[in-house]
C-alpha cells in the first residue's frame, strides 16, 4: 500500500477491515501530504491514530521516494530540481517565486514527451513513461520540504503532457487541493495542454476544478503544424470547439498560452487568424517568448512584441505576457530535459520548516 498515491477515499478503502474512525484515517493522510512525513513509522505514530492502524501500516505501507540529484538557483530565483525516480528515469519541478510571498511548483507528468513540439526539449527526449501519482506529488513534497515560504500553487506544465496521464494527474491533483492533503485552492491548480481534444472533452465533461491553458501558438493551421504536430491529429477547428466548450460550461475566459517566435507567428495576419478563430469564444492570451536552446527558434524583439500586442487589440480580450525564468539553469517554459547547467548549485537546507497543518 502505497501511502503517497491513494487519495482520502482509496485510504479508507484500504484501511477498511480494521474499521478506523473517519477522524482516524484522515489524520493519516494528513500526515502523508499535509504535515509531509518522512516514513512511514511517523505516519503510524502520528496522534489519534489507532494502534492497530498503525501497526498494519508498519506491516503493510510503504512510502517510496524520489532522489533528488541535484537543486539548481537561476539568478531570477527560479529553482529546478533534478530528480531520479526508483521506477526509472530522471524528471525535473520548477520551484517559481511569486514576488517575495510564496511559490507555485511546476512538476512534471511524464518522462519525456510523446507530442514532439519543436521548440520543446522535453519532446526531443521522445516518451519513456507516465509518471504515478505518488512522483507527481513527491515533487511538490521535497520542493514544499525545503521552501521559505509557504506553496500557494501548482501548474503541470513541466516535462510531459498531463492530460495524456489523465488518471494520475487528476488524482494528484484531488490531493493537491484536499483540505487535509495540500490544501492548495482549485483555481491555483493548472494543467497545460497541447490541445488532446479527446481528454479535453472528458476534462469538461466531469468538471473538474482546476485551471486548463491551452497552447495554440497559432490560429493558422499550417504554422500550427510546423511546431505542434498534434494539429496533424487533432486539427485547429476541432480543438478550438473544445475550448468554447471549456469556456461556456465553466463560464470563464480560456487560457490561450501562444509561444511568440521572431518571424514566425507575430504578424498582422497572425492577430486576425486568432480574430477569426475565436470570434464568440472568451479568451484571455498569455504570450510566452520562446526559449530554445538549440538556436533554431528566437523569441520575439520588442519591436516586433510591442507591434503584435498592438495588433492583438482586435480581439478585445485580455493579453499578458508571461514571464518564463530560469532560463540559463534549464528551467524555462519549453526547456526541461534533465539537463545539468548553469545557475548555482544549492545544497540541500541545513534544517527545513516544519509543515503546518492548512
Amino acid at each position: 500500500m502505497n501511502l503517497k498515491s491513494l487519495s482520502l477515499q482509496e485510504l479508507e478503502a484500504a484501511l477498511a477491515p480494521l474499521s478506523p474512525s473517519p477522524t482516524a484515517v484522515r489524520k493519516v493522510f494528513a500526515a502523508v501530504f499535509a504535515h509531509g512525513a518522512q516514513s512511514v513509522e511517523e505516519v503510524a505514530s502520528a496522534r489519534q491514530v489507532p494502534r492497530r492502524v498503525g501497526d498494519h501500516l508498519r506491516a503493510h505501507a510503504e512510502m517510496p521516494k524520489l532522489a533528488i540529484v541535484e537543486r539548481r538557483r537561476a539568478d531570477d530565483g527560479f529553482v529546478k530540481y533534478l530528480f531520479d525516480s526508483p521506477l526509472g528515469g530522471r524528471i525535473e519541478a520548477v520551484r517559481i517565486p511569486i514576488f517575495d510571498e510564496k511559490y507555485v511548483i511546476c512538476v512534471s507528468s511524464q518522462v519525456g514527451c510523446a507530442l514532439a513540439c519543436d521548440f520543446c526539449m522535453t519532446g526531443k527526449l521522445g516518451f519513456k513513461r507516465n509518471l504515478q501519482t505518488w512522483e507527481i506529488l513527491d515533487q511538490v513534497l521535497q520542493v514544499r520540504e525545503e521552501a521559505d515560504r509557504p506553496v500557494r500553487g501548482v501548474v503541470f506544465m513541466g516535462m510531459g503532457e498531463p492530460l495524456l496521464n489523465y488518471k494520475e494527474t487528476l488524482r494528484a491533483a484531488d490531493i493537491l487541493r484536499h483540505p487535509a492533503g495540500f490544501s492548495i485552492a482549485g483555481e491555483a491548480i493548472t494543467f497545460s495542454t497541447a490541445g488532446h481534444v479527446p481528454a479535453i472533452r472528458r476534462y469538461v465533461r466531469e468538471g473538474h476544478p482546476y485551471r486548463l491553458a491551452f497552447s495554440v501558438t497559432s490560429a493558422i493551421a499550417e504554422k500550427r503544424a510546423k511546431v505542434l504536430p498534434i494539429e496533424k491529429t487533432h486539427p485547429l477547428p476541432e480543438l478550438i470547439a473544445a475550448i468554447r466548450e471549456y469556456s461556456e460550461v465553466r463560464r470563464e475566459r480560456a487560457m490561450i498560452a501562444y509561444v511568440a517566435i521572431s518571424g514566425f507567428n507575430l504578424g498582422r495576419e497572425d492577430a486576425e487568424a486568432l480574430k477569426a478563430a475565436f470570434e464568440g469564444i472568451r479568451i484571455k492570451v498569455d504570450l510566452i517568448d520562446v526559449t530554445d536552446p538549440t538556436g533554431k527558434y528566437l523569441p520575439p524583439t520588442p519591436e516586433e512584441l510591442s507591434a503584435f500586442r498592438d495588433h492583438l487589440q482586435i480581439l478585445k480580450s485580455p493579453v499578458a505576457r508571461r514571464y518564463s525564468g530560469g532560463k540559463e539553469i534549464g528551467a524555462a517554459c519549453g526547456t526541461l530535459a534533465a539537463t545539468q547547467y548553469g545557475g548555482t548549485v544549492m545544497p540541500r537546507p541545513a534544517e527545513a520548516p516544519t509543515s503546518t497543518t492548512p
